[in-house]
């Protein structure tokens, strides 16, 4: 036993010494040190050593196990870390690396601004869903299979029967089949129409669309909303128009233009109405007791004007060029 020790050790200090990293020196001590190691392996033989020379053998069992841990330790303090177990210093007196912040999207921030202005005119923000049914869609909003206006907000479909909503009026119907009167709330949301695709349209954009219902609601109060939006939106010095206007879910109807002072037009900017009385009675509402007026505006066609784009399609091509500029 006392020689299978000796032994045991030189093969130590000959295979320790010949070590380069700490990887390897790791494995090394697997082998002797381990639970099943080499080390192990000898001392759990010391019930073979005849009683009288078992003493000597524990001593030199316990000598040869501390110059082990003693020699792996040593040689530990001496070698070059392995590359994964390498760590960087750290110089805590230099300046830190920030990362640049992100910012809104220009879309992103219409909206919000929008809601904001709204909001302190009392309207709720209300969201619905996008995949929606023909219902939602048309037939609540006053347009009939056999209507017309269908080819005006014409959508996808889908194979399930549903379809991909094309304005977020589906919203306000949802809001009035579900709550009574008083309301105020405005919708934004994604809307898709299939729609060629140019510098000023697109199959998806964004649409806000508001809804005012109580008794009495009249058209000189939309006026008057619309006007303080844009006042608020555009600047203090902006003008509105208002001209007839047909929009089957609204009547009267009316397209609201803003006087654009750089080139001197007068360019569209939404499109409103009082609540035709057939959508009230879509939704259980009493159109002798309550009136109401909506309105809807392209989320795209408010940041261009207010941005200076000239391209829709900007908007969605997530060029850091473009976008940074925001």
């Amino acid at each position: 036993m006392i020689q299978a020790l000796k032994k045991l050790e030189e093969d130590a200090r000959r295979e320790v010494s010949s070590l380069s990293d700490s990887k390897a020196l790791d494995g090394l001590r697997v082998k002797y040190l381990g639970r099943k190691g080499l080390f192990a392996s000898l001392s759990s033989r010391i019930s073979e050593v005849p009683p009288e020379a078992r003493r000597q053998a524990g001593q030199e069992i316990n000598r040869v196990k501390q110059l082990l841990e003693a020699l792996f330790s040593e040689k530990e303090k001496t070698l070059i870390p392995h590359p994964r177990f390498s760590e960087k210093k750290i110089d805590v007196t230099m300046p830190g690396t920030f990362l640049p912040a992100g910012r809104l999207h220009p879309l992103s921030r219409v909206i919000a601004e929008v809601s904001r202005i709204f909001g302190r005119l009392g309207f709720s923000v209300v969201e619905g869903p996008e995949v929606e049914t023909e219902h939602h869609n048309f037939e609540a909003l006053n347009i009939p299979l056999d209507h017309p206006a269908r080819d005006s907000f014409d959508t996808f479909y889908l194979e399930n029967g549903r379809l991909l909503r094309s304005q977020t009026s589906t919203v306000q119907i949802r809001v009035m089949e579900k709550s009574r009167p008083p309301l105020k709330i405005i919708a934004p949301g994604k809307v898709y129409r299939p729609d060629a695709t140019d510098a000023t349209h697109s199959f998806m954009f964004h649409q806000i669309e508001g809804l005012m219902v109580d008794e009495g609601t009249s058209f000189s109060e939309l006026k008057g909303v619309l006007l303080a939006f844009a006042k608020e939106f555009f600047g203090s010095r902006t003008k509105l128009r208002f001209r007839p206007h047909f929009f089957p879910f609204t009547e009267p109807s009316a397209e609201i233009d803003i006087f654009w002072e750089s080139c001197g037009e007068w360019l569209e900017i939404l499109g409103a109405g009082m609540v035709h009385p057939n959508v009230f009675r879509a939704v259980h509402i009493d159109p002798e007791k309550y009136t109401g007026f909506a309105f809807g505006m392209g989320v795209e066609r408010l940041a261009m004007l207010k941005y200076g784009v000239s391209d829709i399609r900007n908007f969605f091509e997530n060029d850091l060029r473009f976008l940074r500029q925001f």
